[in-house]
């Protein structure tokens, strides 16, 4: 059987899993329309968009399509930046998408829209799960559909909202996700708010693969002593710690694993337990795949030859190199990095 990753750096490697199997094929792509309001928050807007088609990249096959839907042809965001739409709002199928998500903004302004309202009284009876971005989640409440449910809202609307529409839950937390509506209080949030829908259908290792790409900057420190799901783990014991920080230090020339335990202090048995609980593979394992991750980015991200990238990863031999990559990734590291430079045009 062939060989793949098997601890946490396999949502780190996602993408480039060739041989990865995901249940994408068995599930119908969710259709997901963005109806942008004039001044809407173009950063909520790009993050939200950002988490479903870096989800798409980490797929075997499409998971979202997405749909930009306005009142006119261009819709001017807060930045003053115009974004085209697919379709107009009347021309919008609503009971074809999965999701709907209102886009609001700093400057939006929050007043009745006949058009917004029965585009979104439709889609609630076909049961289409409803959102907001920013202040957005107003005009789902405004049609009568908020009422009893959860509601994310930025802070200056609070009080509008609250008098408005009493039956509405205001939440304390910048995002919700409440049955079949969900929400974000501003900016921020949005990418958050997503990963979570995402969570609901496709579970946590896609959503980590995700973050691994788009979320490994929101600490003051970006740490790449493993995956993002270690480097923020701050409950992690203090010898696993060390232990995964010597490995990220010597990968050109590994460290045996009875040196590890000697810097560490524990029992090599006492090691192990600590990998398999917190990373799922014995430290051996996970020193070789972190060479290996080490060994594709360079391949990526530099013209090294196969020869110095095999050495400057830990290995003995090019032979060995190249075999255990194939196993790893089910590509020759020479066909990965033609395909890497296909991708990119150069």
């Amino acid at each position: 059987m062939r060989s793949s990753f098997e601890s946490v750096l396999k949502d780190k490697n996602r993408l480039h899993l060739n041989g990865l199997i995901d249940d994408a094929r068995e599930k119908a792509v969710q259709r997901v329309a963005f109806l942008l309001l004039d001044h809407f928050s173009m950063m909520a807007f790009t993050g939200a968009v950002d988490a479903l088609v870096t989800a798409n990249l980490m797929s075997t096959a499409p998971l979202y399509e997405i749909l930009v839907v306005g009142s006119k042809d261009l819709v001017v965001s807060d930045l003053g930046i115009s974004i085209s739409v697919d379709c107009s709002l009347g021309d919008l199928d609503e009971r074809q998408q999965s999701l709907i998500l209102v886009c609001g903004g700093f400057r939006v302004a929050l007043q009745a829209q006949q058009g917004i309202r029965t585009k979104l009284r439709s889609a609630d009876s076909a049961g289409v799960t409803l959102g907001g971005l920013w202040n957005g989640s107003y005009f789902i409440a405004e049609a009568g559909l908020l009422d009893g449910y959860d509601c994310a809202f930025h802070p200056d609307g609070r009080a509008m909202m609250a008098e408005l529409f009493p039956k509405v839950q205001l939440s304390k937390h910048s995002l919700v996700l409440d049955r079949n509506r969900i929400g974000c209080a501003g900016a921020n949030s949005s990418l958050d708010m997503m990963l979570e829908f995402v969570k609901l259908e496709h579970g946590d290792s896609l959503v980590h693969a995700i973050e691994e790409v788009l979320s490994c900057d929101k600490t003051k420190e970006t740490l790449d002593i493993s995956a993002l799901t270690l480097d923020n783990n701050l409950t992690l014991p203090q010898p696993l710690k060390l232990a995964l920080e010597l490995m990220h230090n010597n990968i050109e020339e590994p460290l045996t694993i009875d040196e590890i335990v000697a810097h560490v202090s524990m029992s090599r048995r006492q090691l192990e337990r600590l990998f398999c609980r917190h990373v799922n593979v014995t430290p051996p394992r996970y020193y070789l795949e972190l060479r290996l991750t080490h060994a594709r980015q360079l391949l990526q991200q530099t013209n090294r030859s196969l020869a110095d990238i095999a050495v400057a990863s830990g290995f003995i031999s090019i032979s060995h190199f190249r075999r255990c990559f194939r196993e790893f990734f089910d590509i020759s590291p020479g066909r990965f990095r033609t395909g890497v430079h296909k991708t990119r045009g150069t």
